[in-house]
């Protein structure tokens, strides 16, 4: 999948988008890293979310194997459903995200309770044990509570307790208390770091508020927006063709990535081997 239209700069086959069991991805960071570089990948970015615990991991793993390795990290936002702000590059020990992710990884502790509770009053009685199993140390997220409810037989895969659990608008209306995409954006540049717009195609705008997708990203442009992930799996050739177009008209980076959280979380999705003109980033 080609990241640019034109080569140059610094051109790298990367995956800019990936998840460990720091949150809720199957493989450990050092695990990630050797399957990104079996991958043939040049760059990855680990952008768990809501936290940045397994970035020294990761980036550690990255030195070792000869595969450059970005800070990284995925924000949920109030704003609308499935609105995600990717962070990257940033240093270590930034006060501004260290602040939040604290908040917030506090948050999601609470939250599993809550998502207990919830499943409990749509008739599901969700084995917190299992999911702290699963999760193995890392912030529970709902592909953990997914994947126990595969396990305890309510629903037959991940995908099912998705659609009749954990993404409608009932969980959605329940699940409200994060951060708006401006504290996400701000956060990260207040870091040093680097701001894209995650997996346009995915936030449900129409349902959500006023506004369509451009006059999202001139909004977001307006806190400091750097880029759009234009390339992503679920994109369609029309969906990839108007995020380039977005983030040229808007003087935006390109980014793009797998969203890879393993095969066992989401088994229609592998790394990505994405080529991107990285030198606003990496240079």
């Amino acid at each position: 999948m080609k990241g640019t239209e034109e080569k140059r700069g610094t051109i790298c086959v990367c995956d800019l988008h990936t998840h460990s069991t720091a949150s809720d991805g199957q493989y450990t960071p050092r695990e990630l890293v050797r399957l990104a570089k079996a991958r043939g990948i040049q760059v990855m970015a680990l952008t768990d979310h809501d936290n940045t615990d397994g970035l020294e991991e990761a980036l550690q793993a990255g030195e070792a194997l000869g595969l450059q390795v970005l800070r990284g990290v995925e924000f949920s936002s109030e704003d609308y459903r499935n609105l995600h702000i990717l962070g990257y590059g940033f240093p270590a020990g930034a006060p501004a995200l260290e602040e939040m992710t604290a908040g917030l990884k506090k948050r999601r502790d609470q939250r599993k309770y809550k998502i207990c509770q919830f499943l409990r009053e749509q008739g599901v009685e969700v084995d917190l044990a299992l999911v702290e199993g699963l999760a193995k140390g890392g912030v529970i997220g709902r592909p953990h509570f997914a994947q126990a409810l595969v396990q305890q037989g309510y629903v037959s895969n991940n995908r099912e307790a998705f659609e009749r659990y954990l993404d409608t608008p009932a969980f959605q209306r329940f699940d409200r208390n994060k951060p708006s995409a401006e504290q996400c954006v701000k956060a990260i540049k207040a870091a040093g770091g680097k701001a894209s717009l995650a997996h346009p195609y995915q936030i449900l705008l129409g349902q959500d508020g006023p506004e369509d997708l451009e006059q999202l990203v001139i909004r977001l442009a307006g806190y400091g927006l750097d880029a759009l992930e234009c390339f992503y799996p679920k994109h369609t050739p029309e969906q990839q063709a108007r995020y380039l177009d977005l983030a040229r008209r808007y003087g935006l980076q390109v980014t793009g990535g797998s969203d890879f959280h393993g095969e066992r979380i989401k088994p229609d999705v592998e790394l990505a081997r994405v080529e991107l003109d990285l030198g606003w980033l990496v240079g």
